[in-house]
């Protein structure tokens, strides 16, 4: 997040300077109340930035957990039948079971495996949209995979 600089007043990393006031230069207004300045933000790389109150912030990075070797061939199966899926006329099965695959590649790739729920739904799934996608390999190998997860 980069904010505009209003006086020009910027130091040799780009963070702001100068005697602008910030919610450290808090001052007594006499009345019983507190006036605050500005609050000037250089830029913000990699991080996360709340304001106001109660804020909660999490800002960790996304990448890929790991997974063991059963749920790498299926992810990888899951997105070989997305490709094929993308190129069919989708029916309501169709459609129900491409949005079940993108549920189930994030959750691989956040945590590293799908549950077993889940792994059911995409059973039934496959087996409702068995007659438009019968003949693909990617589908048998999603059904197998799938199975093999499942104990059967």
């Amino acid at each position: 997040m980069t904010t505009a600089d209003t006086d020009g007043e910027h130091g040799a990393d780009g963070g702001a300077t100068g005697t602008g006031g910030t919610a450290d230069s808090a001052t007594d207004t006499g009345g019983g109340g507190r006036k605050f300045g500005d609050i000037r933000i250089g830029s913000v790389r990699g991080s996360a930035v709340g304001f106001g109150d109660h804020n909660h912030i999490v800002n960790a990075p996304r990448s890929e957990a790991p997974c063991d070797p059963a749920y790498e061939e299926l992810l990888e199966a899951v997105r070989q039948l997305t490709a094929d899926l993308e190129r069919m006329v989708p029916g309501p099965e169709v459609q129900a079971l491409s949005n079940e695959l993108a549920t189930t590649q994030d959750e691989i790739l956040r945590t590293g495996r799908a549950g077993v729920g889940r792994l059911a739904r995409v059973r039934a799934l496959l087996q409702d949209a068995g007659t438009s996608i019968g003949m693909l390999a990617s589908g048998v190998a999603v059904g197998q995979a799938v199975g093999a997860l499942l104990g059967g």
